[in-house]
């Protein structure tokens, strides 16, 4: 089978013939129709994550499946499915035995410690498969499966109460999906951007209100939760100054520079900072489910589309943390030097790869 290998760090990704695998005990193989990408993919290209080389990555993987393991009983052949990062863990620590499997220390996550999905096929723990509903589309899932369960998975965790305000803040392949679940679970939502030019785009989403910085936010009258989709250190500090007293901050973004907070803020208002993953797979299922529900629409852009040079242009607007450009643009070149097996359609031979969940240009 054909598949992006990445055979040492900061190195190109490479097309090459591999073997295919055969499921073993408890697993299912996978013929992949998307692979969602987004800039983890380039942190674990850099070695920034966690894992051996050669590598084929892909955290963000659907397709049908053609073969299971006779063990296998919850999965059948055709099925439907994707899988989020976790493929497996022990299942004997204390965290996995507190249904907490995220904190397990001998996770293994897809891309990094198992193959991942920017390939033909890929083999999946059956357990770790979700079912697509129906009216999901390939492409429309393949995000779900990181972005938008990051997101829907953040909100949920803040524990939003009836009658409080959403703040999004950072408006990209996170934020714009954040946008859109905070509107369809019935809150009041309030992005926070610093770019006029998607205004437009945003009260598109929903949003009910756009603001600049924290101190408009406190002038529309402050937010309870702030889910934070932003990799600016900068923009969050300015941004916490707009939560409301018993407020929670949402962080789903990363920057290599350190939060610095106002203890004062934190003692007398009450807020609360939270980091926030995938936290658990109910998370998953009501993230997909809005989109089965078209209440939420993950803003896709498919390689087959925009070929090579335009995902090199496209993910070049992501910063690596506090990286000089030159940097950033040298890595972005080495990560797309060989794409044109991925840019074309699964039925002529190649893979949709989903541009979906990069930063935000540090907003």
């Amino acid at each position: 089978m054909k598949a992006a290998v990445v055979p040492a760090v900061n190195s190109s990704w490479q097309i090459k013939d591999v073997p295919q695998p055969q499921p073993g005990p408890s697993q299912v193989l996978v013929k992949m129709h998307a692979s969602g990408i987004c800039y983890t993919d380039v942190h674990q290209t850099l070695g920034n994550l966690p894992g051996q080389f050669p590598r084929i990555l892909g955290h963000e993987p659907v397709g049908e499946i053609v073969a299971v393991a006779p063990d296998v009983t919850t999965r059948k052949v055709g099925d439907r499915v994707g899988s989020a990062w976790i493929q497996s863990t022990c299942g004997r620590c204390e965290w996995c035995q507190r249904g907490r499997r995220m904190f397990c220390p001998y996770l293994k996550g897809a891309g990094g410690d198992v193959q991942g999905g920017h390939a033909e096929y890929m083999l999946m723990n059956a357990d770790a498969t979700y079912l697509i509903p129906d009216k999901v589309s390939y492409e429309q899932a393949a995000p779900i499966f990181c972005t938008g369960y990051t997101v829907y998975s953040g909100l949920r965790w803040a524990d939003p109460q009836p009658h409080e305000r959403v703040a999004v803040l950072g408006i990209g392949g996170l934020g714009h999906l954040a946008v859109q679940y905070a509107k369809a679970a019935g809150f009041e939502t309030i992005a926070i951007s610093h770019s006029p030019d998607k205004d437009k785009m945003i009260r598109d989403l929903g949003a009910d209100e756009v603001v600049r910085d924290g101190k408009s936010l406190t002038a529309a009258g402050g937010a309870d939760i702030i889910l934070s989709t932003s990799n600016s250190t900068k923009s969050m500090v300015d941004s916490i100054q707009g939560l409301r007293p018993d407020g929670r901050f949402i962080v789903m973004g990363a920057d290599a520079e350190p939060l610095s907070l106002s203890l004062i803020e934190l003692l007398f208002k009450r807020i609360k900072i939270i980091g926030s993953q995938q936290n658990g797979p109910e998370y998953l299922y009501e993230a997909l489910d809005y989109v089965a529900q078209e209440k939420s629409n993950p803003s896709l852009r498919p390689i087959h589309w925009l070929k090579r040079r335009r995902l090199t242009s496209v993910l070049r607007t992501a910063k690596l943390g506090s990286a000089p450009c030159s940097q950033c643009n040298r890595q972005i070149r080495t990560l797309t030097a060989d794409f044109e097996w991925i840019a074309g359609k699964p039925e002529a031979g190649g893979l949709d790869i989903m541009v979906s969940g990069l930063p935000t240009n540090r907003e």
